[in-house]
């Protein structure tokens, strides 16, 4: 592909990792819309800003940084150009490969249980999926608030769990959620379908149901006196920003458990569509150039 070209206010990337989500396999595999091919696939990237275009002057060669990038801008690729208000400086105190993981994962819990369902210190919420990328940052996120932190996962994740933040971990394939907890403040979903359906019955009245898979059914919240909604993950530097200086205070942490080179992403995609990878798959495009 030819070197991506630059806008007023954007920046070019030189891309040393991208991360891996299961909306590139979904957008790849046509589940969530169609775009015109060939397409550059990978929301996440980390990286060295090689170019500033006109009018940009926060960010300037050199810079290391890591954004979540629109879709087909592509992150598996040598480079990528993204507006610059996506961007942040990445987090001093970790590497690429560990930044990388971070923008859609990071944002998506930040932006379910905070900007969505406002959870504060004190009060409780149950995360379902908590071992995997939203998960696990939804469970540091939340311990980080305050709250007190129930997660959903297999049992070989327990202590992994209670090792970054969780207070209760249920055991999804042996117990019931719904016959163990109840009067919950948030519930965040990321399995959907059974588990986003059972969820409904243990907030308490007024509590918050957020979904970053399932679909809101017409009338559902006020039949069971709750509030709920859809996450669509949007980009946002200052809120990296933000979570960049939260790591920088060693308060959390982003759990990459499998590293692979740029042509292995067939491989990657494979391993996220088991929907069993604990924590991030990350994509080495580049070596670190420090």
């Amino acid at each position: 592909m030819p070197e991506p070209q630059l806008g007023p206010g954007e920046i070019r990337i030189r891309v040393i990792a991208a991360g891996v989500n299961p909306i590139d396999w979904k957008i790849r595999g046509g589940y969530i819309l169609e775009l015109p091919l060939p397409t550059i696939m990978g929301l996440d990237v980390a990286g060295v800003v090689e170019a500033a275009g006109h009018g940009e002057t926060f960010f300037k060669p050199g810079d290391e940084v890591f954004a979540k990038v629109s879709i087909g801008q592509g992150g598996y690729a040598e480079y990528t150009v993204v507006s610059s208000n996506q961007v942040a400086r990445k987090p001093g105190s970790i590497g690429f490969i560990e930044s990388a993981a971070i923008p859609t994962a990071g944002l998506a819990a930040w932006q379910s249980i905070f900007d969505i369902a406002g959870l504060e210190s004190g009060q409780t919420i149950l995360i379902h999926g908590a071992a995997g990328g939203v998960g696990t940052f939804a469970v540091q996120f939340a311990k980080w608030k305050g709250a007190y932190v129930i997660g959903t996962a297999s049992s070989k994740n327990a202590g992994f769990l209670k090792s970054i933040g969780s207070d209760e971990v249920i055991d999804y394939r042996n117990q019931r959620f719904e016959e163990i907890v109840n009067n919950l403040d948030v519930v965040l979903d990321t399995i959907g379908e059974d588990t986003f359906e059972r969820s409904w019955g243990v907030l308490k009245p007024g509590g918050f149901l957020v979904s970053t898979v399932a679909s809101i059914p017409e009338g559902a919240p006020q039949r069971y006196g709750v509030r709920a909604k859809t996450l669509m993950t949007q980009a946002d530097g200052r809120e990296l920003a933000q979570i960049a200086a939260i790591i920088d205070e060693q308060k959390i942490k982003p759990i990459v458990t499998t590293v692979l080179p740029l042509t292995d992403a067939r491989k990657a995609h494979e391993m996220s569509e088991s929907r069993h990878a604990r924590g991030k798959i990350v994509l080495r495009v580049a070596e670190d150039p420090r």
